[in-house]
Parts: C-alpha cells; structure tokens; sequence
C-alpha cells in the first residue's frame, strides 16, 4: 500500500480563515486520516475488467429527433403580450 498523504490541518484552515483550537486540528487531522485510509482501500479490488462508466445503470437519451420545424411569427408571438412596442415586448425594468 502506498503511503497515505499527509495534508496540514492547521494550514489548510489558515488558508480556509478558520480559527480553530489545537483540539479541533488533532480532531480533524485524525478523521483526514481516516478518510485517506478508507479512500486507499477503493484501491485494493481489481476493477481492470470493470467498464468505465458514468451511472451505475445504463442510460439513454430520451429525446425527440432535433428536426426543423415551422416556429412561430413575429406577430404570434407578440399576439398575447401585455405591453409591445416596434415589434418587441415591453417589461418592468428591474435592473437599475
């Protein structure tokens, strides 16, 4: 097994601006630990005959075909707005 990483607790905090008590960084830097060993165990089963995949059940696109259709006009589409003016529909402003 390889050796497992060790990653600075007490640095990464610094950098993360968090002020934590020497309790808390043992704490922490323990379960890191813990976490880097079980992750290290992932490695252990031969998955070379596994298939590479992004879901563990397949998955299809289960969309139309993209053909090109009549859309609507201008004036459709303008038809039910509230407010129109030129050819455009007229909002609220809500950026100022």
């Amino acid at each position: 097994m390889a050796e497992l990483a060790q990653i600075d607790v007490a640095h990464v905090a610094k950098l993360a601006r968090l002020d934590l008590t020497k309790e808390e960084t043992k704490l922490f830097q323990a379960q890191l630990g813990r976490v880097l060993e079980y992750a290290e165990k992932l490695r252990e089963p031969d998955t070379s005959y596994v298939e590479a995949a992004a879901h563990a059940v397949p998955i299809f696109n289960i969309f139309r075909e993209d053909e090109p259709r009549a859309g609507f006009t201008a004036e459709e589409a303008l038809s039910n707005a509230p407010r129109q003016a030129n050819g455009l529909f007229i909002v609220t402003k809500v950026v100022e």
